[in-house]
């Protein structure tokens, strides 16, 4: 396992100063695996671009939070899967809905299932969707354009991979 640094604001170097100064004005705090990926000007502005382009979509923040929360179950991936609880639960989904997509199940409601099925589709398919994974999709209420927007999504799946690399403590953790 690798040991990084993990930045604060201060400490990182100033073009992975933006993915920092975004934690914050996102979630309150800067996490412990941004701090370690701000040693990488490259890695940091590639996630800040992503996270602009996935919060700046179409998609609600809870739907986002849903697809994200699928990624990091599918990738087993526990940083993410922590993270992107608590930020589901602050958008609002149903703390039921939540733990259903922990337990690799479906969420009741039938947005947040079919983006939930079709994201874990594409990640274990490697970006393969039958035609009645589209329909179903689409029967949800959502749009084709919609499936290219999760797979913007899901091809942050190489988040699992950073995890395992830099693998750090849970923020407040040892």
């Amino acid at each position: 396992m690798q040991d990084y640094q993990i930045h604060t604001i201060e400490t990182a170097p100033e073009k992975s100063k933006p993915l920092l100064e975004l934690f914050i004005h996102a979630v309150g705090f800067v996490p412990n695996l941004a701090g370690a990926i701000a040693n990488s000007p490259v890695l940091a502005k590639s996630l800040l671009g992503l996270f602009q382009n996935v919060h700046g979509g179409s998609f609600t923040e809870a739907e986002v939070q849903v697809l994200l929360l699928t990624n990091a179950v599918t990738n087993s991936s526990s940083w993410p899967v922590a993270f992107h609880t608590a930020l589901g639960l602050k958008q609002g989904l149903d703390p039921e809905d939540v733990q259903a997509i922990r337990e690799r199940k479906l969420p009741k409601e039938k947005r947040y299932a079919a983006l939930s099925e079709v994201a874990k589709k594409l990640i274990e398919n490697r970006g393969q969707l039958t035609d009645d994974d589209v329909t179903i999709f689409l029967q949800a209420g959502f749009e084709r354009e919609h499936l290219l927007e999760v797979v913007a999504v899901v091809e942050d799946h190489p988040r699992g991979h950073r995890n395992l690399l830099l693998r750090k403590r849970l923020d407040g953790g040892d």
